[in-house]
């Protein structure tokens, strides 16, 4: 099968096979004609599997080759948004809409990223223009509401990407705002690594007699990735993967930690050890992260370290390791995390660190992925059999792990910050990929549209509060 059997334009297949790609993933081949027929659609497909080109290809090609996209003369010409795409993360939004950006490079459409924590200003300014797909998070969407900056009654097509991870992070208010501006005609495209009941809940309100795929088995990890747990001290750990690093002469290691204190503390432990990390997380400017990422993926940076919501943008292909510093407090994170090795039939290996504090956690994680994993002692690192478990503190004052939110109601996800982003018709990164969740950005938005970057963190709780 080739994408041009699926009814893509010349242009489309150009540009797709530009990037490398002839042949549609699983997703791809089932989401595209689906798209393509105009009905509503429900997704179950985790990262990695090429999602986002499973929806961008064909909101492409409805958009280019309809009445209102064939007569567009240039990419400046006037329009109307007629396609919102809304995402948790600034690094998923640059993502997206790089993607929308690589794909569309033969047609006259246009598309823009927005996201808060920046000037509003140019963003203004390059919604005034119009452009065809707009990709956003929800809070900074919602500032532009209010200000009406923004006109979303022209959109013919929303795209709930991580839909699942948005509900976690407690936007389902700001979404209601936003469905509340949209036309009511409109097709409706849901995309979820799980579909848990609150996924099933919105579905039912938002989509019209969907079509539904699911290309992985649900909550299910990848098989190509070899998991196994190391037991450990809770003080052990850092000398643990220092020396599981050089030891195994590891280079490209995806690191998370649980906050954000705990990611800076670990990457000043590794420099003294002569291992050359860096940080991603909420707290981080987009500057610093966007500079990681870059050095991360061209392979200059041995270790990067981030927490949950940071790594949301994360897309390298044949990332060899990922290591659970700290188990993570919601057990789906667990595959989130290490589905970012194992991509496109390449092998990877998913490393946990767990000391008596975790082994609930553990089991949670078990109990999920419905296996229970190899457990390996490390030799010089054995863990003490008397040691007795702490509460994990999961943020200043919160201690426990009961807590979705990771605390008091209201409180940070996993120790998150809460940046939101914003940019424009530009994403950084080195080039889309299909079969890899559909581009690589390095998370900061710069191009032609005079944009900035920065994003919208996780709050739990009833109404998230936007930075501004």
């Amino acid at each position: 099968m080739s994408f041009s059997t699926l009814g893509l334009s010349d242009a489309i297949v150009r540009a797709v096979t530009e990037q490398g790609y002839t042949s549609p993933t699983p997703i791809q081949a089932q989401a595209i004609p689906a798209v393509l027929n105009g009905g509503d659609l429900l997704a179950g497909a985790q990262t990695g599997t090429g999602k986002t080109a499973g929806f961008t290809l064909p909101i492409l090609q409805r958009l280019s080759t309809d009445a209102v996209g064939s007569a567009l003369k240039s990419k400046t010409t006037p329009r109307a948004i007629r396609a919102l795409v809304l995402t948790p993360t600034r690094e998923l939004a640059a993502q997206v809409e790089e993607s929308v950006r690589l794909y569309g490079k033969y047609t006259n459409l246009n598309s823009a990223v927005i996201f808060g924590g920046v000037g509003i200003n140019p963003q203004i300014k390059l919604l005034k223009h119009g452009v065809d797909v707009l990709v956003a998070t929800p809070g900074r969407l919602l500032d532009h509401a209010g200000q009406r900056t923004v006109d979303l009654s022209k959109v013919e097509i929303l795209i709930l990407d991580e839909a699942d991870r948005m509900l976690d992070m407690g936007f389902i208010h700001d979404i209601k705002k936003v469905l509340a501006l949209l036309p009511p005609k409109r097709q409706n495209l849901l995309f979820s690594a799980t579909f848990s009941d609150d996924i099933k809940a919105l579905a039912d309100k938002l989509l019209n007699n969907p079509h539904s795929i699911e290309v992985a088995r649900r909550n299910s990890t990848v098989e190509v990735i070899s998991q196994k747990i190391h037991p450990v001290d809770r003080d052990k750990k850092h000398p643990m993967l220092s020396h599981l690093i050089k030891e195994n002469d590891w280079h490209q290691v995806l690191v998370f930690t649980r906050t954000k204190h705990g990611a800076n503390k670990l990457v000043e432990q590794l420099g003294r050890d002569g291992i050359g990390a860096m940080a991603i997380h909420g707290n981080k400017s987009q500057t610093a992260r966007t500079k990681a990422l870059a050095e991360f993926k061209d392979g200059s940076l041995q270790v990067l370290v981030a927490t949950d919501i940071a790594a949301r943008g994360i897309d390298i292909d044949q990332l060899p390791h990922v290591v659970n510093y700290d188990l993570p407090n919601i057990p789906e994170d667990y595959v989130h995390r290490i589905g970012r090795t194992g991509r496109a039939g390449a092998t990877g290996e998913a490393v946990s660190l767990v000391c008596v504090d975790e082994h609930q956690m553990l089991k949670d994680i078990e109990k999920l992925i419905k296996q229970t994993l190899p457990r390996h002692v490390i030799p010089g690192f054995e863990p003490d059999p008397t040691a007795k478990a702490q509460p994990i503190q999961l943020r200043s004052g919160a201690p426990g792990h009961a807590n979705r939110g990771g605390g008091r109601p209201g409180g940070n996800r996993s120790g998150q910050g809460q940046p939101r982003s914003a940019g424009a018709n530009g994403g950084g990164g080195n080039g889309g990929r299909p079969a890899a969740n559909g581009s690589r950005p390095a998370g900061a938005a710069s191009g032609n549209r005079n944009g900035s970057s920065a994003s919208r963190g996780p709050r739990t709780g009833s109404a998230p509060r936007r930075d501004r």
